[in-house]
This record gives structure tokens, sequence and C-alpha cells, in this order.
């Protein structure tokens, strides 16, 4: 696999041709099993074959469990300079709950060993949790206060369909999701984040000055990115394409210097509509200028008409012809946004 990582970054090279490459990261999985000389190996393989900036942001995604100080160490060592921690939460009943593989302990110590060696880390809690009241949100809010990490992530809990979970709460093992909670403990989490100095500068993303996450910004304001590996996903401003999926093939296919992918040219309304999607999420907002230069005058009419009832009701707002979600906006952001989609014909 690691060997068809690479074949795939030097097979794809001349697609970044002209491009500084600002971030690298590491996700989609568990990259924090490999070895730190392994993902040494690979980013060589991206400064051997590409132009890479001076101070490029390179995160690597990680369980608590998986860092230990003798990693935690050797990372410090490497060209990795943040890292992205998957907690989701701070209590033993929780991470039952969801399954995952550490424990409580294991994420506090972690978490504080890795302060010890990063000064650029993020976290990911999750609210929303049946059983999780507002006070076990609030030490959760706490401790990730008291460890002190630069960013955060905050996700609610989706239920998504043929999933275990989803079944059990069918059959009424498990309780469904409250949607009262769920968007009390989001304002808690922005109320509290916001006091003590953090930007929410994306709907599910809070970050102190200096700590946004270059990679997550550069994608939401719409620039190219490459993905390598089974099922990634790459975007060059008009056009997306993914990788096949299966990981046999995947080698095999790269193996012979080939790639196996499914490409899907973006038209106007793909276009808008991904601008829409992601611009409202974010700080930055929408741009009524660059629809109308970008996409024209029929698409600002639109834009304007659609947003009008929810800049009525508060939820939208214009500031230096700039659309953007108000406080109590950002909750409902995404159906806000999919009401100013264009709809394909």
């Amino acid at each position: 696999m690691i060997q068809a990582l690479q074949q795939e970054l030097v097979l794809r090279r001349d697609e970044c041709r002209d491009d500084i490459i600002e971030t690298i990261y590491f996700g989609g999985g568990t990259p924090s099993l490999l070895e730190v000389s392994t993902l040494e190996a690979l980013i060589a393989t991206v400064y051997n074959n590409y132009r890479v900036g001076e101070q490029p942001e390179i995160t690597l995604e990680a369980n608590p469990d998986d860092l230990s100080a003798d990693m935690l160490r050797q990372l410090a060592q490497s060209p990795i300079n943040r890292l992205s921690i998957g907690v989701q939460s701070f209590f033993d009943d929780d991470l039952r709950w969801m399954n995952r593989a550490h424990n409580a302990q294991e994420a506090e110590y972690g978490l504080a060993t890795a302060r010890r060696y990063f000064n650029n880390i993020s976290i990911d809690l999750i609210y929303g949790i049946p059983g999780m009241d507002n006070l076990r949100w609030q030490e959760n809010i706490d401790k990730a206060l008291d460890l002190g990490v630069p960013h955060i992530s905050g996700y609610a809990l989706t239920v998504e369909p043929r999933t275990a979970l989803h079944t059990f709460i069918e059959k009424g093992i498990q309780p469904n999701v409250d949607d009262t909670q769920t968007r009390d403990q989001f304002y808690m989490l922005v109320e509290c984040l916001e006091q003590e100095g953090y930007i929410h500068y994306e709907i599910s993303n809070f970050g102190k000055p200096g700590f946004f996450s270059r990679n997550n910004s550069l994608y939401w304001q719409g620039k190219k990115y490459l993905g390598i590996g089974p099922s990634a996903h790459s975007f060059n401003g008009i056009q997306r394409s993914w990788n096949i999926k299966n990981n046999i093939k995947y080698i095999k296919a790269l193996a012979k210097g080939q790639r196996l992918s499914t490409t899907e040219q973006l038209t106007p309304e793909d276009r808008y509509n991904e601008y829409i999607m992601t611009g409202l999420r974010t700080i930055w907002g929408v741009s009524l200028q660059k629809i109308r230069e970008d996409f024209g005058a029929m698409y600002w009419t639109y834009i304007n008409r659609q947003a009008k009832k929810h800049i009525d009701a508060q939820l939208l707002c214009i500031d230096h012809d700039v659309l953007k979600a108000t406080r109590k906006g950002k909750f409902l952001i995404d159906g806000i946004a999919s009401d100013l989609f264009i709809l394909p014909v």
C-alpha cells in the first residue's frame, strides 16, 4: 500500500505542476498506525515530486491510544507539525457508547503528552450523544480548555442509514438523538469557546488566532486539492475525481502505472452550489460580487431572492456585500444553504 501511495504521487505530479503545496494531510483512516519512518518516506516523496512551500502545514490524524511518548518524540523530530486527535469525549460512558478503542484516561494522557511536543493540536469532540447531559458536555469543554488545545472541532452525532447504530435505534436498543439537546449543546460550545478567545471560523471548527486549519480552510475556500489513496477525492476547480475504493485493485493498478478513478465534470450549477455550501459555513461567507462575476447576473438575482426570507428571519445577514450566517442561523445553516441551491432541471 505504501508503495502504491508513492507511485500515485509520482504518477500525478503533473496535475500540480504550477502549484505550491501549502498543506499535507494524513487522514481518511488511522494513519497514526504507521511508523514514523513510513510517514517521513511519504513526505519525502511529496518533496521530491512537487513544489512545497517554505512552511507547509503537515497534519497527522491520530487516535489517543496510538500516541505513546516514544511515538510523539519521533513525530516531533519529523516534518509533521500538527496533530488532529480524535478524542470524541473525556468520559468512558460516551466512548463505550460510540465503540471507541480508547478510554478516557488514554485520551487525557495522550493529549497531555502531545502538548509537551506540539503547539499546534486539534481535537474532535462529539455532542448530542444520548445519555450525555449538558453538565457532562460542559465538563468535556472545560477539560479541553484546561489542556490548552488551540483548535477544537465539535461535531453533532449523526445517525447514518444502514449502520449498527441506526439498527439499534430502530429496534429500541439505543435511544434516538435528541435534536433539542443537540442544538443546546452546540450553542454551549459556541459561547464557551468564544469567551475563551477561540474564533468560530467554520460551523464545526474553533481556533485560536494563528491556529486555524490551513488544510481545511483551503478546502472551504474552494481551492484545488489532490487526494492520494483508495477512495480519495480530488478537486481541480472544474472537475472532481475519486479513486477506486478496493485496496487490492488500487495497488495492482498503481503497480502498472495506472490510476483507477472516476471523474465528474462540474456544471456551473454544481460549482455554485458547492460555493454556497462551503462559504456559508465559514466566517468568510459568500461574496455576492463573486457570484455575479463568476456565475452571472441570473445567479446573483436568484441568491438575493432566495436569501431574503432568511435575512428577514435574522438567520442570514449581508455584511459588506458578503452573505453570512447569523449566530441564530448557524445551527440551521445546512438547511438554509440547500434552500439557496440551484437544482438541475
